[in-house]
């Protein structure tokens, strides 16, 4: 049969928030209810008759409440299959009550872990009993209403008032989904718990989610798994597409590299504008100049609050997104004027230090590039040391390269993005699309300082550079060749240092 009418009703949550309203209905239809524990009590307080489960079992609750509703006549109620004679004889006989409706949740496990609790609090959230109640529920939809989420409340209260106490069949095999979700999202908490990072297994549950425009393409469909409100607080602007994530996301990793006030604009996930200055509008200004062909229609990131006369400058470009962790009162008023344009403020919450994504017939982990080199990291291998100044502008522009996809240079001074090579099938290649970019921008490399993501296996991008005017290079070092690059940066005079540490980004 499809539809079926409740009468009876076992009820058991650790959230009591709004459950009350559930009780009235279920008792306003004349709904015999089962409980037990803080549930039972609740029930009662609000003056309405409930069976409790011990009377039912002929046991208490036992150690310490972890053995309440595991019971044969409890799970006997619940998976009892309505149509099965044998079934039907097996639950007079052994006097089980029909259970039409299970409300049950689970102790909040992952909250406990994020509080940090201790392993003893953590391990007592382990739901043994609702789990398992939740399980035999939703196994047994064809019978059975399971409502295993208060987020499940509103339509059980449509059921109730608006559809005499009936639920269909799809109904119910809805509601299972629901269950099923929320039982394996459980388990899954539970496992990397004990599991912790070091776990060979794959397992990750993300509930949340957020249906995109379309995907990379427009025929392509798009899905955000998370919980994006947590991170950015949207202050105007369009949905975000699928590309913008992958940009916003690869701005955020740029931009936590500086502690300076700085500003970087990015295309493609690669940044055409990186500037760092004693005021916000300065840095805007100067990350601009980098590149303004490729700023438009980009994502723009700063770390310090966006204020009115930033915002000035802003506005005569085209931008997609804007991210800031805030933006003073007129500047949001003056951006929010074009009502497509999507503006940012970024919330401080803890980034995940694993990446993955699918490959081939599986998904391939890694850590996160957590490595962000400093001036001890930097080996001088040539016989000319860097300047302290050409030091600091090494390491600006390794800060760059390392966000840019390979094969990848990177011409910068201590403060400013001058171009970039990126994403080359040959190193030398990115060298020269570098050198071509700033005198395509009026700037000049000479006396810039140079930084490449790998190893040079040929000293032939020594000697473009130098005959450029760079007069410093990084790179990370490791070819069975690099004396070679080295006896060239002698010969012409360039300082070199290698850090041990390459920075691929495919």
């Amino acid at each position: 049969m499809d539809s079926r009418k409740i009468k009876s009703a076992l009820i058991s949550v650790y959230n009591k928030d709004g459950l009350a309203p559930i009780v009235r209905l279920l008792n306003q239809n004349g709904i015999k209810l089962f409980s037990t524990g803080g549930t039972q009590k609740f029930i009662e307080e609000m003056g309405i008759e409930v069976t409790p489960v011990e009377n039912v079992t002929d046991y208490p609750s036992i150690l310490g409440g972890r053995v309440k509703t595991l019971h044969p006549k409890i799970f006997g109620g619940i998976l009892f299959r309505r149509e099965l004679v044998d079934d039907e004889k097996q639950v007079i006989e052994f006097d089980i009550p029909n259970l039409d409706l299970v409300i049950v949740d689970l102790y909040p496990f992952e909250e406990t872990v994020a509080s940090g609790a201790s392993d003893e609090d953590i391990i007592e959230k382990i739901d043994i009993g609702g789990i398992s109640l939740i399980r035999a529920a939703a196994k047994n939809f064809r019978d059975v209403v399971i409502i295993s989420s208060k987020n499940e409340y509103a339509l059980l209260e449509i059921m109730l008032r608006d559809k005499n106490a009936t639920t269909t069949i799809n109904e119910r095999k809805m509601l299972a989904v629901h269950a099923f979700d929320n039982t394996s999202h459980y388990d899954t908490a539970i496992f990397n718990y004990f599991a912790g990072e070091e776990t060979k297994r794959f397992k990750h549950s993300v509930k949340d989610f957020q249906v995109l425009r379309y995907g990379e393409n427009p025929h392509q469909h798009g899905l955000f798994y998370g919980n994006l409100e947590a991170m950015f607080d949207k202050l105007n602007g369009k949905e975000l597409s699928y590309n913008n994530l992958v940009d916003v996301d690869a701005a955020v990793a740029l931009i936590d590299e500086f502690e300076e006030t700085t500003f970087a604009i990015l295309k493609h996930t690669n940044a055409c504008g990186v500037a760092t200055a004693t005021s916000v509008k300065e840095a805007y200004l100067n990350a601009l100049a980098c590149d303004p062909v490729s700023a438009f229609g980009g994502v723009i990131i700063t770390n310090r609050e966006v204020d009115v006369a930033t915002a000035d400058e802003l506005n005569k470009l085209f931008f997609e997104v804007l991210i800031a962790p805030s933006f003073s009162e007129q500047a949001q008023v003056l951006l929010s004027g074009k009502k497509n344009r999507i503006l940012l403020r970024r919330k401080a919450v803890n980034l995940p230090s694993k990446l993955f994504k699918t490959l081939l017939n599986g998904v391939i982990e890694q850590d996160k590039d957590l490595k962000t080199e400093t001036i001890e990291d930097l080996k001088v291998v040539t016989t000319i040391a860097p300047t302290e100044k050409e030091n600091k502008a090494l390491l600006f522009a390794n800060k760059i390269v390392k966000h840019t996809k390979s094969n990848t240079i990177v011409f910068a001074t201590e403060n400013r993005l001058i171009s970039s090579g990126v994403g080359q099938t040959s190193r030398v290649d990115a060298l020269r699309q570098a050198i071509e970019k700033a005198n395509s921008f009026g700037f000049t490399v000479a006396g810039s300082a140079m930084a490449s993501d790998a190893f040079f296996p040929f000293p032939d991008c020594v000697e473009l550079a130098a005959a450029a005017g760079v007069k410093a290079i990084l790179q990370p070092g490791g070819s069975i060749k690099d004396q070679d690059s080295i006896e060239a940066c002698n010969k012409l005079g360039v300082a070199m240092v290698t850090t041990g540490i390459r920075h691929f980004k495919h």
